[in-house]
């Protein structure tokens, strides 16, 4: 794995931006001249991965609001909002939060060029001259983002963060966050259910990138599915901006690109430990398979193979004899792909190298990846090759989870799993829903009402914790008010729905988290916590999956997880409703 340190120097080449050092555990964010913060900011945490994500990219509607709020005489109003989605996605009931990185470099970065002034002239002229001049000057020095770690685990209306400033800045802020986090979670909780219904065991390899919604949607899903649990990339790019492992091998194309063994002008191969040199490997492959076609525990098995498929083979383990890997369903998998496959393997082994395995990219994967490794033993034992048996089986083929599921109760022998389309696309879920709802201003709580009680939003500034049982499940994520008390390991709490009343219930927790830290302090003297490189993240959220209890995570029919709120603020949210439905 590259270094957090390496992989984001890599992104400011990648862009020609230029910046010092772009350290994570670089020191806070000091207080101090406004340009001197921001340029101290953008050298700690670097540009954004996308060159695009500029203060321009947002809704128009949000620079009419700012104007508006300018207009009154009321942007510089100290507002708190809280960023959370409503539902939990894919039908689970967990999520997978990522994006606050992209988060904390957009607004380091936060800040209107003179050609972005002069856009915006032209499409506001109602606006006055003086509402331009307070653009210029402003960048994100007066905000603080309050955020839970990225790569945890999160639920329905528990903020993601928490965003507070002056609150014309702010809502400049809200659809680049919503945008920046609504993806990344979709993609990465996506990813961790794939994860979790292919076991720990299995390699996953994500393939989407001929099948993404462009680039930034490819380069995003390359580093977001590795965050969720991935293994390995077959993107280039993604694995030289992040130092995600690469994966990938040959198309179709390459094997059916062959006519005959005759198009193999060299045919040398040198000894793995490089003592002796075999003139011609193309005759020991066809050696090989005659001694394959002729064995008796595979008698009758294998007839003749295509020799242009068994060309491609030989050439392409002449380039690669330490890693080759043959897709083999080119023509037909078990007459031709897996003896060809065999007879160089065995001609590699001979040589002193180890073919990798094989990739199956279309029929019955169950049972193909299950004759397969039939084969692979016969030839185990009938040859004494130990460790033949146990050759890598990669299956891909428009897979998602729930053919991964169906493989399982099939029973198969696929070690790998290449998967694109459904990963990357999101098929089964467009979006996660994130919104970003205004909880208080000037000190004085506010809240969005509506019929449907999801939607209503949860009022004040918050503190939000996370309770843990004697087995170390989380058992509930509690919501408190800034100034009440925090929650202690062995108390007896109360814990409310937010709007329901009957439904409430006593936790005694063995262990209190906290969940919301700050991540930009803004010009406050306020410890800023770490942003870890991406392999950390991919730790974090692979421990917190682990954490949850087997019900929630289930693919039929999960527990519901619980969030509450204290009984004190049960009482106050009841009382602000009251007051502002009479108002």
């Amino acid at each position: 794995q590259a270094s957090h340190a390496t992989a984001q120097r890599t992104l400011a080449e990648a862009f020609a931006l230029q910046s010092p050092s772009m350290e994570a555990t670089a020191p806070s964010v000091g207080a101090g001249a406004n340009g001197s913060l921001a340029a101290a900011a953008r050298a700690q945490v670097g540009p954004p991965t996308n060159p695009m994500a500029t203060a321009l990219l947002t809704d128009q509607y949000q620079f009419s609001m700012a104007y508006a709020y300018w207009k009154a005489g009321k942007h510089a109003d100290h507002a708190v909002f809280d960023l959370y989605f409503r539902k939990n996605p894919f039908g689970g009931e967990f999520t997978v939060f990522a994006g606050l990185e992209e988060c904390i470099k957009f607004i380091a970065n936060f800040k209107f060029t003179e050609d972005e002034i002069s856009f915006l002239q032209s499409v506001m002229p109602m606006c006055e001259d003086a509402f331009f001049d307070y653009l210029r000057g402003i960048d994100c020095s007066d905000v603080e983002v309050y955020s839970i770690p990225e790569g945890s685990v999160v639920f329905p209306k528990v903020p993601l963060m928490r965003v507070e400033g002056p609150v014309a800045v702010v809502q400049l802020l809200e659809t680049p966050f919503v945008n920046l986090i609504n993806y990344a979670s979709l993609v990465t909780t996506n990813a961790a259910r794939h994860r979790h219904v292919a076991g720990k065991s299995k390699v996953l390899m994500e393939f989407g990138l001929r099948r993404a919604q462009g680039p930034d949607g490819a380069i995003s899903a390359s580093k977001y599915c590795f965050m969720g649990g991935f293994d390995a990339t077959s993107n280039v790019l993604a694995g030289h901006l992040f130092g995600i492992p690469l994966r990938g091998t040959h198309s179709h194309a390459y094997v059916s690109s062959y006519m005959s063994l005759d198009e193999i002008p060299d045919r040398t191969l040198r000894n793995k430990d490089g003592s002796k040199i075999c003139k011609d490997f193309v005759s020991l492959v066809k050696e090989w398979l005659c001694k394959i076609q002729a064995a008796d525990s595979l008698r009758n098995v294998f007839g003749d193979t295509n020799q242009s498929e068994l060309a491609a083979f030989a050439s392409y383990a002449l380039a690669f004899p330490s890693s080759f890997l043959a897709l083999v369903d080119t023509y037909d998998v078990m007459r031709s792909g897996i003896p060809n496959f065999c007879a160089v393997a065995l001609a590699l082994h001979d040589l002193g190298y180890k073919a990798s395995g094989i990739r199956l990219d279309s029929g019955d994967l169950a049972y193909l990846s299950i004759e397969t490794r039939k084969v692979f033993h016969a030839i185990e034992k009938e040859f004494n090759i130990p460790g033949f048996g146990k050759m890598v089986i990669t299956a891909s083929n428009d897979l998602n989870e729930e053919t991964i599921d169906a493989l399982n109760k099939q029973g198969h022998e696929v070690d790998a799993f290449g998967i694109g389309t459904y990963l990357v696309t999101c098929y089964s879920q467009a979006a996660l829903g994130c919104v970003f709802k205004l909880v208080e201003i000037n000190s004085r709580p506010r809240i969005k009402l509506s019929e449907d009680v999801a939607k209503v939003s949860i009022p004040c500034k918050k503190r939000c914790f996370r309770l843990y049982g004697k087995e170390g499940y989380p058992l509930v994520d509690i919501m408190i008010r800034e100034s009440e008390p925090s929650p202690k390991a062995g108390e007896r709490i109360l814990c409310r729905h937010p709007f329901l009343e009957s439904k409430r219930a006593y936790v005694v927790p063995q262990h209190v988290e906290e969940l919301l830290h700050c991540y930009w302090p803004g010009s406050s003297d306020k410890p800023r916590a770490e942003l870890p490189p991406l392999l950390k993240i991919r730790s974090r959220c692979m421990q917190q999956l682990e954490k949850l209890r087997p019900d929630h995570i289930r693919r039929l029919n999960p527990t519901p997880y619980k969030v509450a709120i204290l009984k004190s603020s049960f009482n106050y949210i009841c009382l602000f409703l009251t007051i502002s439905l009479e108002s």
